[in-house]
């Protein structure tokens, strides 16, 4: 062997006696390394991720197949059963009672929207771009505390405060608008004359639409109340959106010229596009669900129609379950409260999802659709 085989052999003979343990004693293990523990907790984040989102997916099917098979037996029912047996479908089969409380329900919130979504987003504008500063933190403080009064209490201000002030404002309105829409009826072909749509309740343009009839216990005070409700909401989600436009391309409208409504017509507005659309689909869903309010507000009916300022027509989904489901006897009468409940869930299901598709169409603002 040469000397330099020697060398190495001394060189690991040493080394082996270094790293190896001597008798008696127990090896050491080596601490693990930065990357390794960075990798292990990856993984656990990556699964507790994954777990939570897997568990909100089994607790929607859980619902829903909770939902399905609770309500499947008032689903095939015959008409003459349910009327029987389940005497607050006033007579209705299972469709008929359901669909009813489905207009009602998507006719309220959609009247709630319509009042909500300027108001919020002319509020959201004064406290991001108008106010003062500190009048504006203050105002956006009482606006957030507003979110979280309890929908009971507005039902409270609504039955006793708001229907006594509103009153004449509908007697008013209907005044007002009666004497055109009865024109329309009689002047305009295939309206007034017999066949014409004028006849048919689900025509909304008719003097029937805003025929007012005290109390103002009616779906257009459902939907008053309703948007008072979500301005707050909307009001809020509009404002962060709104002050996270960037500053330079405001400044650089206003720099070329433009008004303060120029400058927020042209950056402001389209920059928040889609997040005012979110605001308003989540304003939305609130109005859906909605159930103490409106059931202390409305003169519950099941009509499908117009009547937009008449008492006793409209009722909501979430109503019908608050006010019935207590006294109803387990078997078909809870299966028929049930079975709307279903249709409650799809319906949110569907309006989420139209969200989803609305955002994705106006995805200008990035955070929007996070």
């Amino acid at each position: 062997m040469t000397e330099r085989d020697n060398a190495a052999g001394e060189v690991l003979e040493r080394t082996a006696q270094e790293t190896s343990p001597e008798v008696g004693q127990t090896a050491v293990p080596a601490r693990p390394t930065k990357r390794a523990r960075r990798r292990v907790a990856d993984t656990t984040f990556n699964g507790l991720a994954i777990g939570a989102g897997a568990f909100i997916i089994l607790i929607l099917g859980a619902v829903f197949i909770f939902l399905l098979l609770e309500s499947y037996p008032a689903f095939i029912a015959g008409k003459e059963e349910i009327s029987g047996t389940a005497d607050f479908t006033k007579g209705m089969g299972f469709w008929q009672y359901a669909g009813a409380a489905l207009f009602g329900t998507v006719l309220s919130a959609l009247l709630a929207l319509a009042l909500a979504v300027p108001f919020a987003v002319a509020i959201a504008l004064f406290i991001s771009h108008f106010a003062h500063r500190r009048f504006a933190s203050v105002l956006g403080y009482i606006i957030d505390l507003l979110a979280a009064i309890p929908s009971v209490v507005f039902g409270l201000w609504g039955i006793r405060t708001l229907e006594p002030i509103v009153r004449p404002v509908f007697e008013w309105v209907s005044n007002v608008l009666t004497p055109p829409l009865q024109w329309w009826v009689d002047h305009v072909p295939f309206m007034g004359e017999e066949g014409g749509l004028a006849q048919f309740d689900w025509w909304p343009l008719q003097p029937s639409l805003v025929a007012f009839t005290p109390p103002a216990r009616n779906i257009m005070m459902g939907g008053l109340v309703l948007a008072i409700m979500i301005l707050p909401i909307i009001t809020s989600l509009c404002r962060e959106v709104f002050l996270q436009t960037p500053k330079l391309l405001e400044e650089a409208a206003l720099g070329l010229g433009a008004t303060r409504w120029e400058m927020i017509k042209m950056t402001v507005l389209p920059v928040g596009r889609s997040g005012i659309v979110s605001a308003a689909m989540l304003g939305l869903g609130r109005a859906l669900g909605e159930t103490m309010a409106l059931l202390m507000v409305l003169s519950a009916g099941l009509q499908v129609n117009f009547n937009l300022f008449s008492p006793g027509q409209h009722s909501t989904i979430a109503s019908q379950i608050a006010l019935n489901f207590p006294e109803a006897h387990p078997g078909l009468q809870r299966q028929v409260l049930i079975g709307i409940g279903l249709m409650l869930f799809a319906l949110t299901f569907v309006v989420n999802w139209l969200a989803r598709r609305v955002l994705a169409r106006y995805a200008e603002f990035s955070g929007a659709n996070a």
